[in-house]
């Protein structure tokens, strides 16, 4: 077992490769993230120990635990050898809403709907996302080009998911990196929430695009979610429901869009 001094959001460690020498191979941190409202645990999610007060809002809001910053009073962070403690501090009436619908979510990094009680949790009753202003389709392309660059742990690990937003000039703003692919969602969603940005422009992720991921953007306003890979079936037929435009296979200049055409400047309806 690897005990650390402070969590981090990779370490080297050795690594030795048939007929090569023995040399240091730097590796992304996966640990366990506890979320505590009011005193109360919640869930234990796995990953990567960096942007966790992004990481508690933007759970909190994407899951509908809170529906706005402001029911969040306060996070407070605690290291330990077993892991990690975020201690949120919300607003009384978030708390009850979340007493009546408890959830007991399994750790894992690959899933957002672990341990659901019920079909209906799985479901949101969200209200469509508005229509907002054209994006240029181009600006898409252009913000995915730019990502490589600002993925550090990813460079350095080859082991990590990013999202980040796009704004219509292509620029980006609010990366976030994880080894789960929707708390690297939920980190840039919460970096966002902090600064009480507009939702506008699109969200990027570099990975496929499913169901939750979906609907954690929609949750949060955004009409456009475009991802480097694969959308799921689910994920389509929610984000036609939603009002959100949804585009997958990121890649170069091609892309593929698969609901509300029309939101994209330059595209082809």
């Amino acid at each position: 077992m690897i005990v650390l001094d402070k969590m981090l959001p990779n370490m080297q460690l050795p690594v030795q490769r048939p007929g090569y020498a023995p040399q240091l191979d730097t590796v992304a941190e996966e640990v366990p993230v506890a979320f505590e409202y009011n005193g109360i645990s919640h869930t234990v999610m796995l990953a990567t120990p960096a942007d966790l007060k992004d990481f508690a809002l933007g759970f909190s809001l994407t899951e509908g635990i809170v529906e706005r910053r402001s029911e969040v009073f306060d996070i407070e962070i605690e290291e330990a050898e077993e892991g990690i403690t975020l201690h949120l501090e919300i607003a009384g009436a978030a708390f009850a809403r979340l007493k009546e619908r408890r959830r007991s979510l399994a750790g894992r990094t690959g899933c957002g709907l672990c341990g659901a009680e019920s079909l209906t949790q799985v479901m949101r009753d969200l209200p469509p996302v508005a229509d907002g202003t054209p994006f240029p389709l181009a600006a898409l392309h252009e913000g995915m080009r730019r990502l490589p660059t600002f993925q550090a742990l990813q460079q350095t690990t080859g082991a990590v998911h990013a999202a980040c937003r796009v704004a219509a000039d292509g620029g980006i703003s609010h990366v976030r990196e994880d080894v789960g692919r929707h708390n690297a969602l939920d980190k840039t969603l919460g970096a966002l929430a902090a600064v009480d940005a507009v939702p506008e422009g699109a969200l990027i992720i570099t990975s496929r695009a499913s169901f939750e991921m979906v609907q954690k953007s929609a949750a949060m306003g955004y009409g456009i979610l475009a991802a480097v890979s694969a959308p799921t079936a689910a994920a389509i037929r929610l984000a036609d429901r939603l009002n959100l435009t949804l585009v997958g296979f990121l890649r170069g200049a091609n892309c593929s869009i698969y609901t509300h055409a029309k939101r994209l400047q330059g595209s082809t309806t």
